[in-house]
C-alpha cells in the first residue's frame, strides 16, 4: 500500500514539473510572456511588436457639376449663386456665351454658348455634369411661347438623357386657371416639357411649379424690388390654402414665393439623390426651402 502511494506521489511530482516547464503564455499588460524560468532565456517569449498603421491620404471626391440653363436670368442667376455657395461646380448655357454681368459670382460660372433649338450646338455642354436645372422660358406669341417653353426644354431633356445625366430639374409654373387660356402657348409648352421630363427621367426628374416669383430683379442697370409686393402677398396667401380649391378664382390665389426659396429647392432637388421625383407645387417649395 505504501509503495503504491509513493508511486502516485512521484507521478504527480513529475507531471507538475512537466507543466511548469512548458511555455504557457501569460498576458501582462500589452505584452505576452512565458512562465518558463528566467534561467533559460531561450524559452522566454519576445513581446509582440505592434506596427503603427500608416495614414493613408484619400483624395476627396470632386464636387458635382451642375448645368444651369438660363443662368443669366432672374431665377437662373439665383440658382447659380445658390449652387456656388453650396460648393458645387456650376456651368451655364446661353446663346451668347458669358453675359455682361458685373457681379463676382458670374466669374465663377463656366459659361457655354449654345442654342437649345439647335441640339448639335449644346450637346458638349451636357457632358460631365451630374444634373441639369432648366429655367428657360419666355413670353410672346403662342407659337413663340410653345417653342421656348416647350421645344427648347424638350431638346435639353432628351440631350441630357442621352448623355446619362442623373437628375434634371425643371422650373415650370403653377396653373392659374383662366390665365392658362390667355397664355395658351406658354402653358402648353410647359406641360409638354413636363411630360417629356417625367418620361425620360422617371426616377431623377423634378418639376417645380411656383406661382409669382418675387425678389430683387436686375433689368439692365436697374434693380426692381419685386419683394415689396410679393412678400406681403405670400404672407397672406400661404395660409389660405383651402381657398385655392374654389372654382374659377381658386388658382388665382396661389401664393407668391421668393426667388431664394426656388433656387434653394432647385439646387437641393438636383443634388440630393433621395429628393423625391415628380411635381412640387408652391406649398411644397416653401416647405422644402425651410428645411436644413
Amino acid at each position: 500500500m505504501r509503495s503504491a502511494v509513493a508511486r502516485l506521489i512521484r507521478s504527480s511530482s513529475a507531471e507538475t514539473s512537466r507543466l511548469s516547464s512548458s511555455p504557457v503564455l501569460l498576458k501582462t499588460g500589452n505584452a505576452f510572456f512565458s512562465n518558463a524560468t528566467p534561467s533559460d532565456p531561450k524559452n522566454i517569449e519576445e513581446p509582440f511588436k505592434v506596427e503603427e498603421a500608416e495614414t493613408v491620404k484619400v483624395t476627396p471626391p470632386s464636387p458635382d457639376k451642375l448645368l444651369v440653363l438660363g443662368g443669366s436670368g432672374f431665377v437662373g442667376s439665383h440658382i447659380c449663386k445658390e449652387a456656388l455657395d453650396s460648393g458645387f461646380v456650376v456651368s451655364s448655357l446661353n446663346r451668347s456665351g458669358k453675359p455682361s454681368i458685373s457681379e463676382s459670382w458670374a466669374d465663377k460660372v463656366i459659361w457655354n454658348q449654345g442654342n437649345l433649338l439647335e441640339p448639335a450646338s449644346f450637346k458638349d455642354a451636357m457632358g460631365d455634369v451630374s444634373a441639369v436645372i432648366s429655367c428657360v422660358g419666355g413670353f410672346g406669341s403662342n407659337s413663340f411661347m410653345y417653342k421656348i417653353n416647350g421645344t427648347a426644354n424638350i431638346n435639353a431633356i432628351r440631350a441630357a438623357a442621352e448623355k446619362g445625366v442623373k437628375r434634371f430639374v425643371y422650373v415650370s409654373a403653377a396653373d392659374f386657371g383662366l390665365v392658362n387660356y390667355l397664355l395658351k402657348g406658354y402653358y402648353e409648352g410647359k406641360r409638354a416639357a413636363e411630360a417629356e421630363l417625367l418620361s425620360k427621367f422617371t426616377y431623377g426628374g423634378v418639376i417645380l411649379r411656383p406661382g409669382f416669383i418675387h425678389g430683387t430683379r436686375q433689368v439692365g442697370s436697374v434693380k426692381i424690388p419685386l419683394g415689396l409686393v410679393g412678400a406681403p402677398m405670400q404672407m397672406v396667401l400661404q395660409n389660405a390654402k383651402p381657398l385655392a380649391r374654389l372654382p374659377v378664382v381658386g388658382p388665382l390665389l396661389t401664393p407668391p414665393v421668393s426667388v431664394t426659396s426656388v433656387a434653394k429647392v432647385a439646387v437641393r432637388a438636383a443634388t440630393d439623390p433621395v429628393f423625391p421625383p415628380g411635381i412640387v407645387d408652391v406649398h411644397g417649395i416653401m416647405r422644402y426651402s425651410e428645411q436644413n
